[in-house]
């Protein structure tokens, strides 16, 4: 399969924070990222969970190569929550999430993040 399909680069912007960058991986949980790249850009708030923070996305998708441990950096797919989360340290998620990619530059901007800030996740 070519790369450029199956690795889509995205921009993460954090309200009044700054921005990051990462990338969707179709290989990872192909049918969850094929749903979120119809809704792009997506836009939420945050909501903070064990390692990361979550944004509700309505996409309503199940359990696809569901992982119950996840790596900083990784952004997966939480079905029980209907929501994206971006872990900025490894953890453990609360049930199986379906991971669909990583944020590459600028994981440190997650960290300090507030609940309730707006985040737009768009193709780069």
């Amino acid at each position: 399969m070519d790369e450029s399909l199956s690795r889509i680069p995205v921009r993460i912007l954090v309200d009044g924070v700054g921005e990051a960058r990462g990338e969707l991986v179709r290989f990872s949980a192909p049918l969850t990222v094929g749903a979120l790249l119809s809704r792009f850009p997506i836009e939420g708030r945050a909501h903070p969970q064990s390692g990361g923070f979550s944004m509700i996305i309505g996409i309503r998708r199940g359990s696809e190569k569901g992982v119950r441990s996840v790596k900083a950096g990784d952004i997966a797919y939480w079905p029980m929550g209907d929501a994206l989360v971006i872990y900025y340290s490894d953890s453990r998620p609360y049930g199986p999430v379906n991971t669909v990619g990583r944020v590459t530059e600028n994981l440190e901007l997650f960290k300090g993040l507030k609940s309730g800030v707006k985040i737009r996740i768009e193709t780069a």
